[in-house]
């Protein structure tokens, strides 16, 4: 496993854990990604300020890792592009289907004990797993 780096992994974990604890405890919401990302794209009001600075940071945190850590962004996608547009749709509209994303419901209602959140959570591993699963073994094996 050359890319296995427990260190950051569990820096970027808390740092996250940190991240979602704030936005529940200053601002009462969930900091699940697809949820705040709809909820700027469908305009809320008085919920678009809060929602674009989240996205923001997101955007901004990013740059600033490309900028002093480029490597970390060394990824060759060899797939043709409708192949990469069409996982990124079914992975959008699983999170709607869902009724939220990995970070809604397995960072967020995981740690409130949400039972909903657990099985989505459990569910989207089985899933994740058996389908990394199947791709492996049709087309690298």
């Amino acid at each position: 496993m050359e890319n296995f780096t427990p260190l950051s992994g569990a820096v970027g974990g808390v740092l996250i854990g940190i991240g979602a604890l704030a936005l529940l405890f200053f601002n009462e919401r969930i900091a699940g990604i697809s949820g705040i990302y709809s909820g700027l794209v469908k305009m809320r009001p008085n919920e678009t300020l809060w929602r674009f600075l989240f996205v923001l940071g997101l955007l901004l945190g990013g740059t600033i890792v490309k900028v002093f850590h480029p490597a970390a962004f060394d990824l060759q996608i060899d797939k043709p592009l409708l192949t990469v547009v069409a996982g990124g749709l079914l992975v959008g509209f699983g999170t709607s289907y869902g009724h939220g994303c990995t970070s809604g419901h397995g960072v967020c209602g995981v740690g409130r004990l949400s039972i909903r959140s657990i099985a989505a959570t459990a569910i989207f591993m089985f899933f994740g797993i058996a389908t990394a699963t199947l791709v492996y073994i049709i087309f690298w094996r």
